[in-house]
């Protein structure tokens, strides 16, 4: 049953209002500026998109694949960029190049990301683990901010017997973050299992003073809605749940202003976002058989539930061109209906992994001295 939408009061990050309090969230391969252009559309520009993670010290070195990650189209406002560092000093000049380059609104930082080879670095969740740590890049971002707003993404913690979530928020605030966004789950999890909501609802009431966004479930608009309602956060931050489902974002803007409407797209609607998808990625990268080749990685979440043969199947994932996409797509039985039971979990669901971390890492949470500038990674993208 659709539950209609309470009185929502504004989201604020800095000098931008949110309205409604939905937020995409920075996915590596995912967020780039095609995708983002497509959940903006259906969203009808409502919302925050964040880029795909950033690393720092591949930003401060002009990497050319991040100066390409870091680009935004004309019609993206707020330009928000999610950065990902362990060393204070790196992410300081990250941050300051930013500003002094006019290069976003708004940034994000990553200490949520829960794959080996970041959190073997420390960083991601591993590292608000490190208090001192974590309140050093804190300190340095907000400082070299100047009026962008900073805020923060993590987890509960690297696993239950190491929670985090409670401290690191309360250091966000001390330091002026702006916002902070809490994934219900650990390291250990990764997406595994089911987020745990009720630890969003503690961090709000720890970290009153800031805004709090849930994140973890998120499959409809329904889940968004009874989210805040269950936890009183101040808005939601949505992943896997629009991996093949752009049109989610249509759906929260519906929920969130109280409106019944929901999509339910044949098989030829989805078609057609899958090769607006495709030509979107070829226009941005620059190459239309690159294009389609990194659109394949959709192909699956967008034809989830619908009957289309396994043969099918292992031809759209071999394809390398809009006109073999598009034709081999249009092959396919398109009056289908929206199948039942489609909006389920997709992507990553993999869950009670062995946490890779530093030697030692666990020992002390207040001795950094293992942690330097080697753990920055050179590459964005995850």
């Amino acid at each position: 049953m659709t539950t209609l939408a309470p009185a929502l009061p504004q989201l604020r990050i800095g000098p931008h209002t949110v309205q409604p309090p939905v937020v995409l969230a920075p996915m590596a391969g995912i967020t780039n500026a095609p995708f983002r252009t497509l959940c903006r559309e259906f969203s009808g520009g409502k919302g925050l998109f964040v880029s795909e993670m950033i690393t720092t010290r591949a930003l401060v070195e002009r990497n050319e694949k991040t100066m390409q990650l870091i680009h935004f189209d004309a019609t993206e406002t707020p330009r928000s960029i999610q950065l990902y560092g362990v060393d204070p000093v790196t992410v300081g000049k990250a941050v300051r190049m930013i500003v002094d380059e006019n290069l976003a609104d708004h940034i994000d930082l990553n200490f949520g990301c829960p794959v080996p080879k970041v959190t073997r670095k420390g960083g991601g969740s591993a590292l608000p683990y490190k208090r001192p740590l974590l309140r050093a890049i804190l300190r340095e971002a907000v400082s070299g901010a100047g009026d962008l707003p900073v805020t923060i993404k993590m987890r509960k913690g690297i696993d239950d017997d190491h929670l985090t979530f409670l401290d690191a928020g309360r250091i966000a605030v001390e330091e002026g973050v702006t916002a902070v966004a809490l994934h219900g789950r650990t390291t250990a999890q990764h997406y595994g299992g089911t987020a745990d909501w009720d630890a969003i609802a503690r961090l709000k009431e720890h970290v009153p003073e800031i805004p709090v966004l849930g994140n973890g479930d998120i499959w409809c608009a329904d889940d968004a809605l009874r989210m805040m309602r269950e936890t009183g956060c101040d808005g939601v931050v949505v992943g896997r749940g629009c991996l093949g489902r752009p049109w989610l974002f249509a759906d929260l803007v519906s929920a969130m202003e109280g409106r019944t409407e929901r999509h339910a797209p044949t098989l030829r609607e989805v078609a057609d976002v899958m090769v607006r998808h495709a030509t979107l990625l070829g226009e941005w990268i620059g190459d239309e058989a690159r294009g389609v080749i990194d659109f394949r990685k959709h192909v699956a979440w967008y034809l989830k539930g619908f009957a289309v043969g396994s043969e099918m199947r292992k031809k759209l994932a071999i394809t390398s061109s809009l006109e073999e996409l598009g034709g081999q797509l249009y092959e396919l039985d398109l009056d289908q209906p929206w199948p039942d039971g489609a909006d389920g979990p997709r992507g990553r669901t993999s869950g009670n992994n062995r946490v890779v971390l530093p030697d030692g890492w666990l020992k002390d949470p207040y001795d950094c001295s293992g942690v330097s500038a080697d753990a920055e990674l050179d590459t964005s993208g995850g």
